[in-house]
Formats: C-alpha cells, structure tokens, sequence
C-alpha cells in the first residue's frame, strides 16, 4: 500500500491509500479518484518525500513535515466523507504509531534546523546521527534534489477518529 498526498484543481489537500502506484493512475484516468471537498476529478499527486529511509542504515534521519492545510468547512447539509476501519487497518495504525515513538525516541529533536542539521551531516560538517525535526514543502524539496535521504515520520490524525 502507499499513501498519496493529493490535491485537486480548487487547491484542495488531502490524502489517499492505494495499491501501487499503477492502482492510483488507474483510477485517477478513470476518474475514480475525487475531491473530498468539491467533488472534482481533476486530482493530481502533490509533492511527497522521496522514499523512506531505513534507521539501520548510517545517519537515517527523519523529518516531520507541517500538515496540509484542513479543507474548508462544508455547509452542515453536505455529508461528509466517513469510514469504518478494520481490524487490519486498526493494525497498521498502531504499527504506524509504534514506528513514529520508536523513532523519536531513538532520535535527536533539532526542531526547525532539520534541513541545516541534515545538510550537515549530508556533507561531512558533523558526525552522522539519527535526528528528526521540521521541514518546510519547500526546504524538503531542496534537501530531495540535494540527494539527502530523509522521510516524514508518521502522522496519524487525533485518536478519536
């Protein structure tokens, strides 16, 4: 499974599960693939992260990007999307959460000099150790085409959902 961040034609963000990547083309061609928020089919794939790292390889770092800006508020009268999760889903959550304490936990915070930090160790300034921190979309994107690995740390929306 992989998880996209979308956005539609409006600027809409939000996110979608899929097989493979194949799977989201797939439907996005037959405009399967809509907008939780308008509705529109017009969806593109926004920028991701590259790959995730492996923390046993030397110097993985992590970082925890800002969440995409919440939708608008939809009048009271328009339903809103709702999902009943499965135990298997119950499952890869808890993992996705066990992952992100095991991370922090073995990490150092560096807070908003992420992308310095990272820059630092990428170029041999200091030694390599696994940290974590925040990044914004673009100093991500600049830190992706500088070849740093690093990879957002699992977000999970609030425990009551």
């Amino acid at each position: 499974m992989i998880k996209y961040a979308l956005v539609c034609e409006a600027g809409h963000d939000f996110e979608s599960w899929f097989a493979d990547s194949a799977a989201f083309d797939k439907q996005a061609k037959r405009k399967l693939v809509t907008c939780p928020v308008c509705d529109s089919a017009k969806v593109e794939k926004a920028i991701m992260a590259p790959r995730l790292a492996n923390t046993k390889k030397r110097g993985a770092r992590a970082v925890e990007m800002p969440a995409p800006a919440q939708a608008p508020e939809t009048p009271a009268e328009a339903p809103a999307p709702v999902a009943m999760i499965s135990p298997q889903e119950q499952e890869f959550r808890a993992k996705l959460k066990e992952l992100r304490e095991h991370l922090t936990k073995n990490a150092s915070d560096v807070g908003n000099k992420f992308p310095e930090e990272a820059r630092k160790m990428h170029y041999g300034e200091t030694e390599h150790r696994s940290i974590y921190g925040v990044a914004s979309p673009e100093e991500a994107k600049e830190l992706a085409e500088e070849g740093i690995e690093f990879h957002p740390l699992p977000v999970l929306p609030d425990e009551r959902n």
